[in-house]
């Protein structure tokens, strides 16, 4: 056993049996041994994944467009404050910044006054992660802040940004059998293994009903019951603006499928995935698909109403990707190999089918967003 290993076992030695969201906690976020807080590279080519992001620099192009956009609906404040959490490398900062300071330096493009009015704040608390970061950044220093918690942000107007951090939320894993029951871990002396007993939370049951879904014997999927958590810490901090979410995922009427009945859960280790949480443990990643029904209903139940929700390929298209690339090809003398790597950000085979864009808004207003106006799948979550 590694370090880790024999972290979790005591822990279940003392407490008995543990939730799996309390293993995959321990897994990616323990202080000392998590997957996220230990120093090798995760993420990229040499690491165990990649995300949009790193894809592309378009990626981070259409996202200040779209923030752009929300400057100009909220009446081009003097002050606009983008809260992005989960930054990861930094690359989506780095590449909204270098567009929006750009179209700032020209003046030709709609975007041209934001960039004098924003600033930038980071939700990190990992200080390896955070030096990545400012060693990046640093050109935008006096933009950026850190902070380690988003209720240290203050009163927020403006928009607060994810790329692929829901999907890394712990979560609870059940499976229907006689009655709906979770799935707990224990160790059986040699490894790791499942082992059912009753809810750990009432709110797992009120998951289920109160999104009208029933589940066959069976059945095993996973609960993320700390999206809810995240959204109430939004709510507590955002005066007026954006909730803007990119990831992977579904709404309850296909995540709770029949042919999803094995969950969603995968683990992710030198860019090859598997269903087994139990080997690699703390080095390898662990995601589920977002549930993006729950999030609406979440936000709604707070004030925070949907205004769009379609593909990452529908969205960048609405938001004038052809037209970037068309840029492109006139600057660029490696565009066709650049074309490749941003097809894989819009096409359906790709990231444009399986990432997700929902965006929602505090405030009286209800504003059209540019991203949603090929294809508003509102209807469907």
């Amino acid at each position: 056993m590694n370090s880790l290993e024999r972290k979790i076992v005591e822990r279940i030695r003392r407490e008995g049996t543990i939730s799996f969201e309390s293993f995959m906690d321990m897994a990616l976020y323990d202080s000392e041994f998590g997957y996220y807080v230990s120093q090798g590279q995760r993420i990229g080519r040499e690491g165990d994944f990649y995300t949009s992001s790193h894809l592309h620099p378009i990626f981070g192009v259409m996202v200040g467009k779209q923030i752009a956009e929300m400057w100009d609906l909220m009446g081009c404040p003097e002050r606009f404050t983008i809260v992005e959490m989960g930054a990861g490398e930094g690359y989506v900062c780095k590449d909204m910044l270098d567009y929006l300071n750009q179209a700032g330096s020209g003046g030709q493009r709609p975007e041209s006054s934001f960039y004098q009015t924003l600033q930038y704040l980071i939700v990190e608390r990992n200080e390896l992660q955070r030096r990545r970061q400012q060693e990046r950044l640093n050109v935008y220093k006096e933009k950026i802040r850190w902070i380690s918690d988003i209720r240290e942000a203050g009163a927020i107007r403006g928009c607060i940004f994810s790329n692929e951090l829901l999907d890394a939320f712990p979560v609870h894993l059940v499976r229907m059998e006689d009655k709906l029951r979770e799935i707990f871990v224990n160790h059986n002396g040699i490894t790791f293994i499942d082992q059912t007993g009753d809810l750990s939370s009432d709110a797992i049951a009120e998951y289920f009903r109160n999104a009208g879904i029933e589940l066959a014997v069976g059945y095993t999927t996973e609960v993320n019951l700390r999206i809810r958590d995240w959204l109430l810490d939004i709510n507590a901090v955002l005066e007026k603006g954006f909730v803007f979410t990119i990831d992977y995922g579904h709404p309850a009427e296909e995540y709770y499928s029949e042919d999803r009945n094995r969950g969603t859960l995968l683990c992710y280790h030198n860019h090859e995935f598997s269903e087994d949480p139990y080997q690699n443990i703390g080095d390898q990643d662990m995601t589920s698909h977002v549930n993006f029904s729950a999030v609406k209903r979440w936000g709604e139940e707070m004030g925070l109403r949907a205004l769009g929700y379609c593909s990452q390929g529908s969205f960048f298209l609405s938001m004038g990707i052809d037209q970037e690339i068309a840029r492109l090809a006139e600057s660029s003398a490696d565009y066709l190999f650049e074309l490749g790597r941003i097809k894989k950000l819009f096409l359906p085979q790709g990231m444009g089918d399986s990432h997700k864009v929902l965006i929602q808004y505090k405030g009286s207003e209800l504003p059209q967003l540019q991203g949603f106006s090929m294809r508003n799948q509102l209807r469907f979550l």
